[in-house]
């Protein structure tokens, strides 16, 4: 059997954009995500262009349950993870923190946190006991500084660095490589789901400057999985040309 790539959040952008970079690279795939309808079209699709095999799962990684319930589903065959991308996650609103909506934060919190923290407690005893396997943490800027407004978003994020390293090191007599990535800002679906649908305000966003793409992350995955085994790629800071830092922009590049 080919090796198995496991992607959370994988019905839109950086999940999807990864499940069409590892497609081409021979990979099977277990698709992770809430929206069933979108995991059905783009398993077809992959499945009909690349000749690969696709197991799906209508999951939100939030719900422990679903999580366990999910993975207990799979054949074992199935359950052998060469890669795990944990993708899922999400912003929501951008207020101060006196003005934050509590709904919001635990939502954040159980989503950029705990479903990663579940999704890697069944995956990882498998890569524990064949002593390989590699982790990809999706964090991201918002990880590595904070900025006006992004407080709990931003703490999830320093979570998700934090408990990168922690894996690193609790899985380094396995062989398990572990690597985040940490962009900044990317067109996708992020700051529509911020916004709670308002589409004039998330594009305004990236109004000014060339953000990155979904694909630009998908690579970065990529290349941090097809170094030589005695390589490991512990994190990247990716960002726009346009964009120094969490908060300073060049709003007049494009």
């Amino acid at each position: 059997m080919a090796k198995i790539a496991m992607i959370t959040g994988a019905s839109a952008g950086i999940g999807e954009a990864c499940a069409e970079v590892f497609a081409k690279k021979g990979y099977n795939l277990i698709l992770s995500a809430r929206r069933y309808d979108r995991l059905e079209k783009l398993s077809k699709r992959l499945s009909n262009d690349y000749g690969i095999l696709i197991q799906i799962m209508e999951v939100d990684v939030q719900n422990r349950e679903e999580v366990l319930n999910s993975w207990e589903g799979l054949s074992e065959e199935w359950r052998h993870i060469d890669v795990l991308i944990n993708n899922a996650g999400l912003s929501l609103g951008l207020e101060p923190i006196y003005n934050g909506e509590i709904n919001d934060w635990d939502r954040m919190i159980d989503t950029n946190i705990k479903g990663l923290l579940y999704v890697s407690r069944v995956v990882i005893p498998g890569m524990k006991e064949s002593k390989s396997g590699h982790i990809i943490n999706i964090g991201s800027i918002a990880g590595k500084e904070v900025y006006p407004n992004g407080n709990v978003y931003c703490a999830t994020k320093h979570a998700v660095d934090a408990l990168s390293k922690s894996m690193r090191i609790e899985l380094l007599p396995y062989s398990v490589k572990v690597t985040v990535l940490h962009p900044g800002a990317v067109e996708t679906e992020f700051s529509v789901v911020r916004f709670k649908g308002d589409i004039d305000r998330a594009e305004k966003v990236y109004d000014g400057f060339d953000p990155l793409l979904a694909n630009d992350i998908a690579d970065a995955a990529w290349y941090a999985v097809s170094r030589p085994q005695h390589v490991n790629i512990n994190e990247m800071l990716i960002m726009p040309t346009s964009q120094a830092n969490s908060i300073f922009f060049n709003k007049e590049s494009n």
